[in-house]
This record gives C-alpha cells, sequence and structure tokens, in this order.
C-alpha cells in the first residue's frame, strides 16, 4: 500500500477493514500522562504507536496470516484532565465495544489508564485473570497522595481480580512487597536468559485472561522510549512465546499497551509497540 493509499488509522488500512460496523477488534487510544514519577511523553504514544503501524508489513511471517482482514477498527482517542475522568470515559468507551462483542486492545499513556479497561473486562468475564508484563509490580496503595496513579494500577486491579500474575518484575518498593503473591511473580533476573517458566506461567491463570503489557518490560537495549526504564528487562522473542503460549492455552478476553513514551531521534521503539499490538491480535484471531 502506498503512503498516498494510507489512512490514519492502526495500520493505515482502508474503510473495508477499518469500518466499526465489520470490525472484530478495537484499537482505544487513551493519550493520559498526569502522574508519572520520571520521563514525561506518554500522551504521545498512542499517535506513535498508529503512525509506525502505518509503515508495517501486514503478512504475519510466523503465522502466514494478514489479521487485519478480520477488520480492526480504530476508535477516537479518549481524552480527560484526570485520571479518574479519563478512566470513567475509558470504562464506558470499553463496555459499549465488549457489548457489541468486539475484542479491545487500549493503547496508554501511562500505565494508570488500564484502570477502566480492566473494570469492564472484569463485569464482562467472570473470574478473571490478569498477565501483567512489566518491569514494575506498580502495587502501591497510593502514591504521592493519588489511588489513580501509573504506581498503583495494579493495587486498583486487585480489587477486581485476585489472581494477578506479574512477569518480568526487576523494581519495587518495600512498601509493596506485602501485596504482592510472590509464588505468581516471575522476577526477570530469574526468567531472562529461558523459556522454561512459561508454562507455570500459564498454570497459574484461570481461563479467562486479561493482559496488561508495559513497554518497560522489555530490556532497555530494545526498548528505551519508556517513562522508567530498568535494566535487565525480557527479550522479544521471550514475551512472543509467552503471549503466543497465552493465547493457545486461555481466553485471552481483552489487553492494553502502555508506558510508551517517544522520541523523535529514535522511532524504533514506537515500531516495536505498533508490531507487538499486531501480534496480539494475530495470537487472537489466528492462533
Amino acid at each position: 500500500m502506498s503512503t498516498a493509499q494510507k489512512h490514519r488509522n492502526f495500520l493505515g488500512i482502508p474503510p473495508e477493514y477499518s469500518a466499526r460496523e465489520k470490525a472484530k477488534a478495537v484499537i482505544l487510544p487513551l493519550p493520559f500522562d498526569k502522574t508519572c514519577s520520571w520521563l514525561s511523553g506518554t500522551s504521545k504514544g498512542p499517535d506513535a504507536i498508529i503512525e509506525a503501524s502505518m509503515n508495517m508489513e501486514l503478512f504475519d511471517i510466523e503465522t502466514r496470516t494478514e489479521v487485519y482482514k478480520r477488520g480492526i477498527y480504530t476508535a477516537p482517542a479518549v481524552h480527560a484532565e484526570t485520571g479518574e475522568g479519563l478512566n470513567a470515559k475509558a470504562y464506558l468507551e470499553t463496555k459499549r465495544h465488549l457489548d457489541e462483542g468486539r475484542f479491545v486492545i487500549a493503547l496508554g499513556g501511562e500505565h494508570s489508564v488500564s484502570y477502566g479497561p480492566i473494570m469492564a473486562h472484569a463485569e464482562k468475564f467472570k473470574d478473571i485473570s490478569i498477565l501483567q508484563i512489566d518491569a514494575h509490580t506498580d502495587m502501591r496503595d497510593t502514591y504521592e497522595g493519588n489511588k489513580f496513579s501509573h504506581a498503583c494500577i495494579m493495587a486498583r486491579a486487585k480489587e477486581f481480580s485476585k489472581n494477578i500474575v506479574q512477569v518480568g518484575i526487576r523494581s519495587l518498593d518495600q512498601s509493596e512487597y506485602a501485596n504482592i503473591d510472590e509464588s505468581k511473580v516471575y522476577y526477570a533476573e530469574q526468567i531472562h536468559d529461558s523459556t522454561d517458566w512459561i508454562d507455570s506461567v500459564v498454570s497459574k491463570l484461570g481461563n479467562n485472561v486479561y493482559i496488561t503489557i508495559d513497554v518497560d518490560a522489555f530490556d532497555i537495549s530494545i526498548m528505551p522510549s519508556t517513562g522508567t526504564p530498568e535494566p535487565g528487562g525480557l527479550g522479544w522473542y521471550q514475551v512472543l512465546k509467552l503471549l503466543k503460549t497465552v493465547f493457545q492455552n486461555k481466553a485471552v478476553v481483552g489487553c492494553d499497551v502502555v508506558e510508551l513514551a517517544p522520541t523523535e531521534h529514535n522511532r524504533a521503539p514506537d515500531f516495536l509497540t505498533a508490531k507487538l499490538v499486531y501480534k496480539l491480535l494475530t495470537y487472537r484471531f489466528e492462533l
């Protein structure tokens, strides 16, 4: 597809594949960045992901498929001045698409934006498990006086699911330690050089799974564009193998991908994130 033929949506696909009425999946941009604790810029993440996706090849080599032909609708971005306001709107938008039978992938934005989509999915799908792929546990009950900070998202997620499995963790505050279930935490230093742990992760998830991915789970060598980059992260193929195994064995009901903070001098992380989203869609519909 030439540049002139591309449309301003995820993948740049024409109306026959991007119209809401026929779409099997929805991309929901949530460009919010109000509670960052160090580097800002995640509000620009959704646009950067969409722009990068318009330059991707759409044939997936692994599965020999083109999942965009299933129909992928890019919803209007959700905006708000506060985290509570953003998540209230994101909840309603997610619920609307779920009720219409579509698979939703939300794009952040900081990790706090996951709250609304998680709440909507937890209402729709009973006994939901959450797979968190992340460098940080995000288990503070409050951070800087805010219960809806990016640093608190998984503490809030526990209000909807008691089964949270955390993968890639390599940083947490002492105050968070009491909030985690260490039998369901896979520290990066213990798993970075193998994939033997993947079956264990899958075994601890229930049937209905929501996946939340903070891109800082990836090693900083391939993902420097994020708010709190931590050394010692996971590799591309490790994460894909984990995701593929989960999709093959569980009912993945929804996803979000958050915390990309794009920079002008390095667009490769934007492309990585766009391809990750396309892989999630491929695994959901083509396996």
